[in-house]
């Protein structure tokens, strides 16, 4: 399992979005961008990819230890943090009911023009 299985494996199962990991990563001092970190979640074959180093993968440890437990001055409850990570909704879908394809389709055709019969067949 490399570094990056690690840290995607990590991502998942905290509901970390990228900036969730980046802010993680500035408790402890590490400073990275959003694309470099988008590297590390690309496939192996992407051309972008980008393998992650263990200096990246220790800082986020470490990061995460602080942001779940706290510091000695301000120590924290691992749970309560979990709890209050509130996941922000994605843009509300209006749910009206729309009519079928095939009703859409049928409003668009222009009833004046009539069938035409050709005179060709189809020739399969």
């Amino acid at each position: 399992m490399t570094n990056n299985d690690v840290l995607k494996k990590l991502r998942v199962a905290l509901m970390f979005r990228d900036d969730d990991i980046i802010d993680v990563l500035k408790l402890v001092d590490f400073k990275i961008s959003k694309s470099e970190l988008g590297a590390f979640f690309r496939k192996d074959d992407h051309p972008n990819y980008m393998e992650c180093g263990d200096q990246v993968l220790r800082n986020f440890l470490n990061g995460l230890v602080i942001y779940l437990r706290g510091t000695k001055e301000n120590p924290k409850t691992p749970g309560e943090v979990l709890s209050k990570k509130v996941i922000k909704p994605a843009a509300k879908v209006n749910h009206t009911k729309r009519p079928d394809f095939k009703t859409q389709q049928e409003r668009r055709v222009n009833k004046d023009i009539t069938n035409v019969k050709y005179k060709n067949k189809k020739k399969s």
